[in-house]
């Protein structure tokens, strides 16, 4: 094969994997674009505040009346977000991981082979675990509905990481391999850091956790291919 023609085999392969990239559905938001753009200010500056307490301390006890008091607005304002503080707790957490993967996708656009890409996505998407707490993730790991959310947006990071390990093994740079099963690893690697039982016991964030196992990961695979 000339050179030129495995260049045309690499651009054609290159090009089918970002189009499957793009085919990638993300999970629907449950603030609908629509309902957002009809909050008031007031309430998106609720929604961002409400997005840094979440995240660092468990809201499980609290009632729609103490946020509002905490945010130092009315339960009418509150309640012109979601109907209930559960409702409203998890459309804050969705807003939150739907702005990180749309961080995430964005480094799809560097330029680099797919491992280089991939490890910018993935550094990318490990911000959904940075910062949370012990607290947090127990609330979340407790409610079959937020784990339901969670789990949309884990399934997501996988098949994105899938479809760049498949542009990276048709292009050679890493050996030819079951792409699917290590997607779910370094796609799960975040969430299971962020395990409350997991979390408490390593050495820093769990996203340091996700990024340093990523790399051992990474670069096993850029030696095999050597």
């Amino acid at each position: 094969m000339s050179s030129s023609t495995r260049q045309r085999a690499k651009e054609g392969s290159s090009a089918t994997s970002r189009a499957s990239i793009t085919n990638v559905r993300a999970p629907k938001r449950l603030l609908a674009p629509e309902t957002e753009s009809a909050l008031t200010t007031r309430q998106l500056e609720i929604l961002d505040a409400l997005e840094d307490s979440v995240m660092v301390e468990s809201l499980a006890g609290v009632t729609m009346a103490e946020i509002a008091k905490r945010m130092n607005c009315s339960l009418r304002t509150l309640y012109g977000i979601a109907p209930s503080k559960d409702e409203l707790v998890m459309a804050v957490v969705d807003r939150r991981l739907h702005r990180i993967g749309r961080e995430a996708i964005a480094a799809l656009d560097l330029d680099g082979s797919p491992l280089t890409r991939l490890r910018a996505y993935l550094r990318a998407a490990n911000q959904a675990v940075q910062p949370t707490t012990a607290a947090f993730s127990r609330d979340f790991a407790r409610d079959p509905a937020a784990r339901r959310v969670v789990g949309n947006h884990g399934a997501y990071v996988v098949a994105i990481t899938q479809a760049l390990l498949d542009e990276a093994v048709a292009e050679g740079e890493i050996p030819r391999m079951d792409t699917v099963a290590l997607a779910h690893v370094l796609g799960g690697l975040g969430s299971e850091f962020s395990n409350p039982d997991i979390e408490e016991h390593v050495q820093g964030s769990p996203k340091n956790a996700a990024d340093f196992v990523a790399e051992i990961i990474f670069s096993g695979l850029t030696s095999g291919a050597a």
